[in-house]
């Protein structure tokens, strides 16, 4: 079953287009990534799913067409999105963040549940729930931004760029943890990622974006196997 899909999506700012067609299909419980070079569209797609840029086309998640809703909406039917320089609360803690994160939710016990599978999902959060989250490392607050959104219960999760600036040793941490909730939970993701070797640890299948178009797609096998990914995107 696909949850969600995009169709011939576009995008602007102003007068510069970014999104020039791009369509993407994700299953129920599945994982797709989206590559390419800075200014390709992937963090502009993303915006357009999650309602934070007017968008164009079509874009349906679970049967339904969401294109045109306030985020707000879109945050209510399921969607959590882990926008690129994470967005935590700095003036609140660790566990206010997390409590932020479950603001649509009523069953109380269920939150304080998910806030203890988010610290064990994340042990270094364990250590710091006391600490206003402007004191957190980098990485310690990427965690904090995957498990708030984790606390919405969403059906989709949307993440950008959620290796940017950490320790490769740090980044691998960061994407066990999302690859074990993934296995545990079941939540479908889109995962926007410059570092493909850490983006096809966790999703299926990619789609490659240049000036806002896709230009291929396949599994995260065929894809690792082609000269072109490898040569821009493995290192290789």
């Amino acid at each position: 079953m696909t949850l969600l899909e995009l169709e011939g999506v576009t995008a602007s700012y102003g007068p510069v287009q970014v999104l020039d067609g791009v369509s993407l299909r994700v299953p129920d419980n599945g994982a797709v990534g989206i590559l390419g070079a800075n200014g390709a569209g992937k963090t502009t797609t993303l915006r357009a799913i999650s309602g934070t840029v007017r968008a164009g086309g079509r874009i349906v998640f679970d049967g339904k067409d969401i294109r045109g809703l306030r985020p707000d909406r879109v945050a209510a039917l399921g969607i959590a999105h882990v926008p690129e320089g994470r967005g935590t609360l700095g003036d609140l803690t660790v566990r206010e963040n997390l409590r932020v994160g479950a603001y649509l939710r009523k069953d109380a016990k269920g939150v304080a549940q998910d806030i203890d599978y988010c610290l064990d999902l994340f042990p270094n959060l364990q250590n710091r729930i006391r600490s206003n989250a402007s004191a957190l490392s980098g990485g310690e607050q990427q965690m904090l931004a995957v498990a708030r959104a984790i606390m919405s219960k969403p059906r989709l999760l949307l993440l950008d760029e959620a290796s940017l600036g950490l320790a490769p040793s740090t980044a691998k941490n960061v994407y066990d943890a999302i690859r074990r909730l993934r296995i545990e939970s079941g939540i479908a993701m889109v995962v926007v990622e410059q570092n493909a070797n850490l983006a096809f640890t966790l999703v299926d299948s990619a789609t490659v974006l240049e000036t806002g178009r896709n230009v291929l797609t396949g599994t995260s096998a065929e894809l690792r196997g082609m000269d072109e990914i490898r040569r821009a995107y493995l290192g290789g």
